[in-house]
C-alpha cells in the first residue's frame, strides 16, 4: 500500500522534485531515468506514461521488475525524503487503464507527445521502503 501521505507528493512532484524509474538491462546494468509523468494511480499502484524512446521503455514488458525512486529534501524530517516503491509492470496500449492514466497526465507530460503514441505502464507496488529499508507507513 502507497502510504496516503505520500500519495500527494508523487503526484505533485514534477518540476520541483525527482521521480526516477529503475529497470534492468539486457546486460544486467540498471537503467535509471527521470520521470515527469509518475502518478499515484491508486492505493497500491503507479503509473507512468512511456513515449516510446529511449532505453527504458526498450526494457518494460508485462511482468518487468519495476523501483521508483521518489527524492523531497523538504520531507527529510518526515521520514518521506527519499523513497523506493518496488513493484511489477503491465502495458496497457488501449483500454481503460490507458486511458486513466493518460487522463491523470500532467499537461506538460501530454504535450510531449501530442498524437498519444506512447503507451501506459502500470505498476503493482509490492512494497514501499525509506533508504533504510523501513516501510513508509501512514
Amino acid at each position: 500500500m502507497i502510504a496516503k501521505k505520500l500519495q500527494p507528493h508523487i503526484n505533485a512532484a514534477f518540476p520541483a522534485h525527482v521521480v526516477t524509474i529503475g529497470t534492468v538491462l539486457s546486460d544486467g546494468f540498471a537503467q535509471i531515468s527521470p520521470r515527469g509523468s509518475v502518478q499515484v494511480y491508486d492505493d497500491s499502484h503507479i503509473s507512468t506514461w512511456e513515449r516510446g524512446i529511449g532505453r527504458t521503455q526498450e526494457e518494460l514488458r508485462d511482468g518487468s521488475q519495476v523501483t521508483f525512486f521518489y527524492a523531497n529534501f523538504d520531507l527529510i524530517g518526515e521520514g518521506m525524503g527519499f523513497v523506493r516503491l518496488y513493484g511489477r509492470a503491465s502495458i496497457h496500449r488501449e483500454g481503460a487503464v490507458y486511458d486513466k492514466v493518460w487522463e491523470n497526465l500532467i499537461e506538460a507530460e501530454k504535450q510531449r507527445d501530442p498524437g498519444r503514441k506512447g503507451f501506459a505502464v502500470l505498476v503493482a507496488i509490492e512494497r514501499v521502503q525509506d533508504l533504510r529499508g523501513n516501510p513508509v507507513k501512514d
